[in-house]
């Protein structure tokens, strides 16, 4: 996990976050002026996060966060979306 501020800016930030039981392996996170300008992650079901990463573009962390946290894959008591929310809970110094 990693989380860089960018131009000294904290409304700038890029993570790469680790994820927990989910298919796939890591999400690589950007936030500019306080909205995410990037998003991929590394694993999973392929046009499914990509089409994820792909809806969360110029949205603010804490609209992803109410939408998608709690949502879970199959049994597993997670999901990508959900760790998506965790990853972005921490760019923001939330406690998980």
């Amino acid at each position: 996990m990693e989380q860089q501020s960018a131009n000294n800016n904290p409304q700038n930030k890029q993570i790469l976050y680790k994820t927990q039981g989910t298919c796939s392996q890591y999400i690589e996170v950007g936030l500019t002026d306080g909205l995410i300008s990037s998003c991929r992650f590394y694993g999973g079901c392929d046009g499914n996060t990509k089409g994820l990463a792909k809806l969360v573009i110029g949205m603010r962390p804490a609209n992803v966060i109410s939408r998608l946290s709690g949502i879970t894959c199959g049994r597993k008591p997670t999901s990508c979306p959900d760790q998506l929310c965790q990853a972005l809970k921490q760019m923001q110094g939330e406690d998980l």
